[in-house]
């Protein structure tokens, strides 16, 4: 079976974030045909139609490349103030403005941790809507929204949860299988 590429970006910059050791989680359990591509996006500036109208920089022409490039999306999020971060929502604005744009027709999968009880379900249902709009291909189950953080990762990064841990291998087969309908 051919290897399918997908681009992985956290909405989370920083360095120990629940977010980040999620996305590893999720790629460690992955099944084997899956490679991902991980792009940090702290390096992207500000969208501002000025700067775009003379020239896309070039972090995120590099990313529209690798977007483009890839078979699939995995995106690992918190929760800011009930939506997605800011940094997250800059650079899927940014990489709208392409013609074409490299969301359309492409599977996406969603999940997130949160210290909160909520894990991170208003800011999924805020990007499911943004990837309506660029008409993306969600992953509808299972949703990943790690609620209590703090206490679903041992001290190497790894989901104590049998059940999230299942859950997250379940959502990357499922992608794997998006993949090859779409």
């Amino acid at each position: 079976m051919a290897p399918i590429n997908v681009l992985a970006l956290c909405g989370s910059l920083r360095t120990e974030s629940f977010n980040k050791k999620l996305m590893h989680q999720a790629i460690q359990l992955a099944p084997k045909e899956l490679e991902f591509y991980l792009r940090k996006i702290d390096d992207i500036p500000l969208y501002n139609e000025d700067v775009k109208n003379v020239g896309f920089p070039k972090s995120v022409d590099q990313l529209n490349q690798l977007l483009f490039a890839s078979d699939a999306v995995l995106i690992v999020t918190p929760e800011y103030n009930y939506s997605m971060p800011g940094v997250l929502k800059n650079t899927i604005d940014w990489l709208s403005r392409y013609e074409p744009q490299g969301f359309y027709n492409k599977p996406v999968a969603i999940m997130g941790a949160s210290p909160g009880r909520m894990g991170t379900c208003r800011c999924q249902y805020h990007l499911r809507q943004v990837m309506v709009f660029l008409k993306a291909w969600v992953l509808n189950e299972p949703e990943i929204m790690v609620s209590d953080a703090s206490r679903a990762f041992d001290q190497y990064g790894r989901l104590v949860d049998d059940r999230v841990e299942k859950l997250v291998q379940s959502q990357m087969q499922n992608l794997s299988r998006m993949v090859h309908r779409v």
